[in-house]
């Protein structure tokens, strides 16, 4: 079948569904369906019967909104390409500023204390390790299935040469977790469940991110005020802080932070999009 055809009848089939993205996802669909990659299309011609079925059959469940990275198996993320699929938060372009925030603090230091807290893919914890070779991470979890992908992105990393992570099971907001990282840690990374309840969501997100990795309370921020007091006993005297946030708690957060004490340099930043984004601090010496 004609390759050109079929792309555009898929993405004005994708458009009509109310994907963002109709062409882009189209071709991503199309390349995965045929094994190449998405700037292979610009050569292809013909697509084999099967392939064609199978392609066809992707873009039905994407017009149904389950997310493209869940058809593909597959989620860029800054220099990596991780594996998730249901049951594991996907992780988005957005959160690749919070990860290079977070390379800026660790600069010079050779050997960095790094916690990412509810690591969901391992986006954060693996592109830190990935990019600051020297870095102890650890990655913490708490939903049971999402954990599982954690694994098996950080054992994928670690048979490629990459810098070990270690996962661990643990929920941010427990009293005891981590309790013998307590004032040496450098870095603490987290994006946080911070959805407020009842908040309208995409249907890929409403009916495929896990709801563990979403909601947050009514205002979003209870998951937050925990983390808050674990980061507060793992960072040493000067350890940095960041946290990813929802558009409107561009104040609602850095006001939190401040108001738990401790902490200095609390500061908010936008995405390349201008919208808030994330939150960082650092510990202060008292």
């Amino acid at each position: 079948m004609n390759a050109r055809g079929l792309l555009t009848d898929a993405a004005r089939r994708l458009a009509d569904a109310g994907v963002e993205s109709p062409r882009v996802d189209a071709e991503l669909l199309l390349a995965h369906a045929v094994g190449t990659t998405r700037t292979g299309l610009l050569t292809l011609r013909h697509v084999p019967d099967d392939a064609a079925a199978r392609f066809a059959e992707l873009v039905d469940q994407r017009a149904g909104r389950v997310p493209l990275q869940h058809l593909t198996g597959r989620a860029p993320f800054r220099h990596l390409e991780l594996a998730v699929g249901p049951g594991v938060f996907v992780p988005r372009p957005e959160t690749e500023q919070l990860v290079e925030w977070a390379l800026a603090q660790l600069a010079g230091v050779p050997e960095p204390v790094v916690v990412d807290l509810g690591a969901g893919s391992g986006a954060i914890a693996l592109s830190i390790a990935h990019e600051h070779p020297g870095a102890r991470v650890t990655a913490v979890e708490r939903d049971p299935v999402a954990i599982e992908w954690t694994r098996a992105n950080a054992a994928a990393r670690a048979a490629a040469g990459g810098t070990p992570v270690e996962v661990l099971p643990g929920d941010m907001t427990d009293p005891q977790l981590l309790r013998e990282l307590d004032g040496t840690v450098d870095l603490v990374v987290s994006n946080p469940p911070y959805v407020p309840d009842g908040a309208t969501v995409p249907r890929e997100v409403a009916d495929h991110d896990p709801p563990l990795a979403l909601w947050g309370g009514p205002d979003g921020l209870d998951v937050v005020r925990g983390l808050l007091r674990t980061a507060a006993r793992l960072l040493r005297p000067g350890g940095a802080l960041g946290i990813e946030h929802a558009d409107q708690q561009g104040a609602a957060l850095p006001a939190l932070v401040r108001a738990s004490g401790g902490w200095t340099d609390v500061a908010d930043h936008p995405d390349l999009a201008g919208r808030p984004r994330f939150t960082t601090a650092r510990r202060g010496d008292g």
